[in-house]
């Protein structure tokens, strides 16, 4: 039975895992008598040797302030389990871990290491270098997958290029591929990928952004500048503020820069991030505060900020109100003379 996912704000022991983590090559059957799992898998290849990228650690890359690693990770993480195949680390979610044997021996090995952590008829494969990988492209991949017979459905790049390790597939595919290699060559060490997909019916799902991938320096400053477009950026650095602080939280960013604009126009410039932070710690207050309570304190602030502004705006009062009592009151009885 594997081991439980590593906890994301715990860092691993670089041992825990790879005497129990590591498999043989061969061994790509599905672990011993463990039902297939209903939904989708997902075994990401981290531990390649980034010849291009001078041996870097290139799952530890940041692109917008985030690993590539954990960019690809939160790409899937409606995955029932999640595998990387490379030595253990932080990461921003919790996953599984494996090795393959001998470490490094290519990424059919690594794949049988993955698999064998996986149970579900549906496994989705990915490179831990894919910077703009979304779920919309996992749920994409997956859909083609499910609407026909194919063996696998995997992204290609903007020359029309497979990419198998942006890709779904049916794991009695992979496992059968897997075996068959395996008993032509003895193992599966230092084969390439594609003697795997040679064999495999596959559908195509044309993506020339999720596809792309970070081989060397310069795509890595490609996408490090493509990510501060003015169109990606605001997006990008919610993303990294969350993962920084450990939060998974969905809220209405529009709500909030509307507070942010009322509070700046209504108050003072400077009420603008102390609004918004004080808005963020009333929600956190709540028992199992959730965008909702994000959002009402938000509503709650940003009413206060026009009645502010409706204040300072208003014109002043009158000297005495048409109504108001004179200073002395004339006496009216009969008899007053």
């Amino acid at each position: 039975m594997p081991p439980p996912p590593s906890r994301a704000d715990a860092r691993p022991s670089p041992g825990a895992e790879s005497p129990s983590g590591a498999v043989s090559p061969s061994s790509a059957e599905s672990p011993s008598g463990a039902p297939a799992s209903p939904g989708h898998d997902v075994v990401v290849l981290a531990g390649g040797a980034a010849r291009r990228l001078g041996g870097v650690d290139k799952p530890g890359v940041r692109v917008g302030g985030r690993a590539l690693l954990d960019r690809v990770l939160d790409a899937c993480a409606d995955a029932t389990v999640t595998v990387v195949v490379a030595d253990p680390r932080p990461t921003a979610r919790p996953v599984r871990w494996a090795r393959e044997e001998p470490p490094g021996g290519g990424p059919l090995a690594a794949l049988a290491a993955g698999l064998s952590r996986s149970t579900a008829d549906l496994v989705v494969v990915l490179s831990a270098d894919l910077p703009f990988l979304r779920p919309d492209t996992v749920r994409r991949l997956l859909a083609a997958l499910r609407a026909g017979r194919a063996d696998g459905a995997l992204l290609t790049d903007a020359d029309g290029r497979d990419q198998p390790l942006v890709a779904a597939y049916r794991a009695s595919a992979l496992r059968r591929g897997l075996a068959g290699l395996t008993r032509e060559h003895g193992a599966l060490d230092g084969l390439p990928l594609r003697r795997l997909t040679a064999v495999l019916d596959l559908t195509r799902v044309p993506d020339d952004v999720a596809s792309f991938d970070c081989d060397t320096w310069d795509d890595i400053a490609t996408a490090r500048a493509r990510i501060r477009e003015h169109g990606h950026v605001l997006d990008e650095w919610i993303s990294a503020v969350k993962d920084e602080l450990g939060i998974d939280l969905d809220v209405d960013t529009g709500v909030l820069l509307d507070l942010a604009r009322d509070a700046a126009h209504g108050v003072a410039r400077p009420a603008a991030p102390l609004t918004t932070f004080l808005v963020g710690y009333a929600a956190a207050r709540q028992a199992g505060a959730g965008p909702e309570a994000v959002a009402e304190a938000a509503r709650k602030a940003a009413a206060l900020a026009l009645r502010w502004a409706d204040e300072d705006s208003a014109p002043g009062a009158p000297d005495a109100a048409p109504d108001a009592a004179p200073a002395v009151t004339p006496d009216t009885r009969p008899d007053a003379g």
